[in-house]
């Protein structure tokens, strides 16, 4: 079976400029970080997360009941669409992990050009759909209306890995429109702690196959320390404090790949793409450069990079780098 393609992190040692990854590059978040520097990973955690439930769930005005825990936002894909039958649709480009979720499950896949053709297809075939908002790697907030009627015409998932790095407004809103709908969170982030592999789900109405069908321990302390934490007002407010931060970061990338002569194309929350010609080669020639971005070949965009918005020192490290491998 094919691996999956990401297209951004490999197997080499760590870059000393890493622009493939979508974390906040303010973080990481010092609350956050201290909590999972405190859990005891000397024992395991509880079988059934009550503790960890509760607390999410008071956070989202919900009832525990809704919530189920995952390793990561990739683990959570796959047992999703392993828990339901029928083709698994996407609006594309988008996750890869959708598609790669559908082939290991041995599901049809249904990707959709825009969400008209999303909702047609739905109604066509049943299964279970993905909507990444905001879309990775485009940054297109797909519209409210969509959203809801996209949840009631089939079952729903909408993947908010992103949502939390958009302003506060914007969160609130997709909430409320995604009512209807899987909710899947994976603030690790958000809180710039990646490497963290918890992630959570919030059901539309209690639903057991979900949380039955992870395996034993699903996730270890240090992620139940990170995503209680993250459920923190303190966490909050300093995520609150770090979105102005890297938007002007974000804004001064833009600027100057433009100035370049590039074309890019924006997200709300803390990345971008550049068109770049032959994406493929230029990712390579930066990797050589100590430069790691996320090559768009393996979304079907084969001339464009994805690049997240890092510090200034950064940024002129990578223009000065992208300017050769161009």
């Amino acid at each position: 079976m094919r691996s999956p393609v990401h297209g951004g992190t490999d197997s080499l040692a760590d870059p000393r400029y890493d622009f493939s990854s979508n974390a906040n590059p303010v973080g990481p978040c010092p609350s956050v970080l201290a909590a999972v520097r405190r859990a005891d990973v000397t024992r395991y955690p509880d079988p059934s997360y009550q503790r960890l439930r509760a607390r999410l769930a008071a956070f989202h005005r919900t009832t525990p009941d809704r919530v189920a825990v995952g390793a990561g936002a990739n683990e959570l894909i796959l047992r999703l669409i392993r828990c339901f039958d029928g083709a698994v649709h996407q609006l594309a480009p988008t996750f890869s992990e959708y598609e790669h979720g559908a082939r290991l499950a041995g599901r049809r896949l249904l990707s959709a050009a825009s969400p008209t053709a999303f909702l047609r297809a739905q109604a066509r075939r049943p299964g279970i759909g993905f909507v990444c908002w905001p879309n990775n790697p485009t940054g297109e907030l797909w519209p409210l209306s969509f959203v809801q009627a996209a949840a009631d015409v089939g079952r729903l998932v909408v993947d908010l890995a992103y949502a939390p790095l958009c302003n506060s407004n914007d969160m609130a809103s997709i909430e409320e429109a995604a009512a209807g709908a899987y909710r899947l969170y994976s603030p690790n982030k958000a809180f710039g702690l990646t490497g963290v592999r918890g992630a959570y789900v919030i059901a539309p109405r209690a639903d057991p196959r979900i949380a039955n069908a992870a395996p034993s321990w699903v996730i270890g302390r240090d992620a139940v320390a990170l995503l209680e934490a993250s459920a923190t007002e303190e966490a909050r407010a300093w995520l609150t404090s770090a979105i102005p931060k890297f938007q002007r970061w974000r804004r001064r990338l833009v600027r100057t790949l433009r100035e370049q002569g590039l074309e890019v194309r924006e997200s709300p929350a803390t990345f971008l793409m550049a068109k770049v010609g032959d994406a493929k080669r230029v990712s390579a020639g930066l990797r050589r450069r100590d430069i790691r971005v996320r090559d768009g070949t393996s979304f079907g965009l084969r001339q464009w990079i994805r690049l997240s918005a890092q510090r200034p020192s950064a940024q002129k490290a990578l223009l000065a780098a992208l300017a050769r491998a161009l």
